[in-house]
């Protein structure tokens, strides 16, 4: 989960992780795409564990089931040095790319990156914009179903955890 330290604290997060400016721009972009996501009925989870090691920066789902990926990045070198982000299309009905405003979009028109089917965002801390849409692929239902209830479980922990700090569960 995207930490936001006191300013007495960003040295280090609880992690023992370096809080850089660019971590902090990232948890400013996870605030403003889940609000807009909760204005599209879309309940977001940041950091959400895949299958082989893979983490997806968010994941949402919608009143009907649907499941969608949202990957930040903050840097051009962020987004090129990305060759996991293809492994997050077997995880999602639509997966969209989300960066900050001035965020220069031409490298996500290339091939590479799949503009047919991946959609982009633009977000600050407060709010975020979809400037392209994102092609719906739906999953198999057995791949629904698993990620649906890996979403719910997660969420629930961690609202366990927030309530109960000393329940003995402190993975996010």
């Amino acid at each position: 989960m995207f930490y936001i330290p006191p300013m007495s604290d960003f040295d280090a997060d609880p992690l023992g992780a370096p809080v850089t400016a660019d971590r902090l721009v990232a948890a400013d972009i996870v605030r403003g795409v889940t609000r807009m996501l909760l204005r599209h009925d879309l309940v977001a989870v940041p950091e959400m564990a895949l299958d082989g090691g893979r983490r997806a920066d968010l994941m949402a789902v919608d009143a009907r089931g649907a499941l969608v990926i949202v990957e930040i990045k903050v840097s051009r070198a962020d987004l090129l040095g990305d060759g996991k982000w293809p492994d997050y299309l077997a995880y999602c009905d639509r997966f969209y790319w989300a960066v900050p405003a001035g965020f220069d979009t031409g490298p996500l028109e290339s091939p590479a990156f799949l503009p047919e089917r991946c959609g982009v965002i633009v977000a600050d801390r407060y709010d975020a914009t979809i400037i392209r849409e994102a092609h719906t692929v739906p999953l198999a239902a057995p791949i629904r179903k698993r990620m649906t209830l890996h979403l719910a479980r997660r969420a629930a922990r961690r609202l366990v955890a927030l309530a109960d700090p000393e329940c003995g569960y402190a993975g996010f």
